[in-house]
């Protein structure tokens, strides 16, 4: 990942701070009795889960930053953060005018923040990828779940900008791993399938009301997480072999 490429995803997140996409009013905005006993903790989980201030995330940029001479890098992952933490407005915004109640903690929540603040840039974005993809498939999950067409469209923009922040942190995973022999590239993937498959696992357990709502079943949701790792993470050797530091 050359600084052009940083230039480019720069470019990219600071046109999305300056025309940030809402959900439009005018949206039927009902949640059945059913639909809320299904997923108002599980909502109230993932907007816990958004907030982050990134702090250690941030300091882990900016310490490669500087030793890589990446000068955009910094900046691409301030523009991420807020990004997230819109999103945890924007969920903050629904639950409120449902009356689901906000939560200030969550044990896999506290999970994630500390593993964030032992790593280094690298395990971040392992981490953070890793609730990203998982994210993703909950996000249309819960979309499939409800009936409420303020939701519905709320899970797509928070899909659509998931799919930049995923695409942004592979390219540099890739690029990372690009430069390791093939040995610990080896053991690196491993280690980082076997936290996702365990990370996939704890969702489902936490989430079963409204992945089973809109059909999944344990083997199929699991089935659907490793297929968005396997595409972002696991790509043919020779788009690998381009992504390599430069």
């Amino acid at each position: 990942m050359s600084n052009d490429d940083l230039r480019i995803w720069l470019n990219h997140f600071e046109y999305h701070a300056q025309h940030a996409r809402h959900v439009p009013s005018g949206l039927t905005d009902h949640l059945t009795a059913a639909e809320r006993s299904s997923v108002a903790g599980s909502i109230a989980t993932f907007q816990l889960g958004e907030q982050s201030e990134g702090a250690a995330l941030l300091r882990a940029a900016e310490r490669f930053a500087r030793a890589h001479d990446m000068t955009s890098l910094l900046r691409v992952f301030e523009f991420f953060v807020r990004e997230e933490q819109r999103h945890a407005a924007l969920l903050g915004a629904f639950m409120d005018d449902h009356g689901i109640a906000r939560k200030r903690r969550d044990w896999t929540d506290r999970m994630f923040r500390c593993v964030r603040r032992l790593a280094g840039l690298e395990l971040c974005v392992y981490v953070l990828i890793s609730a990203e993809l998982i994210g993703k498939v909950y996000y249309r999950a819960l979309e499939a779940a409800t009936g409420c067409q303020r939701l519905r469209v709320l899970c797509r923009i928070l899909v659509c900008e998931e799919l930049a922040h995923v695409g942004f942190e592979s390219q540099l995973l890739l690029a990372l791993r690009a430069r390791r022999s093939a040995p610990v590239r080896a053991l690196m993937r491993l280690a980082h399938r076997t936290f996702f498959l365990a990370t996939a696992s704890v969702v489902w357990l936490t989430h079963r009301p409204v992945l089973r709502s809109s059909g999944y079943d344990a083997r199929s949701f699991l089935r659907s997480c490793l297929a968005q790792y396997s595409f972002y993470l696991e790509p043919p050797a020779m788009t690998v072999a381009h992504t390599s530091l430069r």
